[in-house]
């Protein structure tokens, strides 16, 4: 991607930004942030915008809205219906009732939770963040703090999604893999795991899945409400 695309008449949007997370690849990644807080991640700036006075203030804040590219659903044509992983993959629903990667402008909006701001000697200020939804090395465009007093409606209506049933998998995670993965990863992995991180529409229950996790290539098939855990190798890129 170019580090700098033209938008509109004239107008530029820079990429200001990157973040480090725990996903090399985009399966697996929870389909909304602040799902997963055990899920860490740091917001690396761009050289030109690693002035500390640029974040004075922030550590105020307890949250952080995130405005990122959808780097790896870029297209130069779109469609006005797309159809949720959540619905089955079944049912269409207009792509601005929707937060589908795939839009006119591929632009993903997430809220995080702030658990710090260093001031790193070669870096610059970096954000570390807690429930971050994106792939690793993801442009981010702007960062804006989050405002209850604006930001927070809880008389709001999910719409469609208010009828999705959001159910976590019992997660069957043997010793000998489980043993495997350092104890500091582990919730944050469970978590995913949980999660279930398959698309919407597949539910064979004999296919084994592979998610990229940091360094690692985690195997799991799910029958029913039970994801079990097969195995572990590591992850080639």
């Amino acid at each position: 991607m170019e580090k700098d695309r033209e938008q509109g008449e004239g107008r530029w949007i820079r990429v200001i930004a990157r973040i480090r997370t725990d996903f090399p690849t985009k399966f697996g990644i929870p389909h909304q942030s602040s799902r997963n807080d055990a899920l860490k991640a740091q917001i690396i700036f761009e050289p030109e915008y690693r002035n500390p006075e640029a974040v004075r203030g922030l550590e105020e804040f307890t949250h952080l809205w995130i405005v990122w590219e959808f780097s790896e659903a870029v297209r130069d044509t779109w469609s006005p219906t797309v159809r949720p992983p959540k619905l089955g993959g079944n049912v269409r629903k207009g792509v601005f009732a929707t937060r589908s990667p795939f839009r006119p402008n591929p632009i993903g909006l997430s809220s995080v939770k702030i658990e710090r701001v260093e001031m790193d000697p070669e870096l610059g200020p970096v954000i570390h963040v807690a429930g971050a939804d994106m792939m690793d090395g993801t442009p981010v465009y702007d960062l804006k703090p989050y405002l209850p007093y604006v930001d927070s409606h809880p008389e709001a209506s999910g719409g469609f999604t208010d009828r999705i049933k959001y159910k976590k998998l019992q997660v069957v995670f043997p010793e000998q893999w489980l043993s495997m993965i350092p104890v500091e990863y582990r919730e944050a992995l469970t978590g995913v795991l949980e999660g279930d991180p398959r698309p919407g529409y597949q539910k064979d229950p004999n296919r084994i899945y592979g998610l990229a996790f940091r360094k690692w290539d985690i195997h799991f098939r799910v029958e029913g409400e039970i994801l079990t855990v097969c195995g572990i190798t590591d992850y080639k890129g």
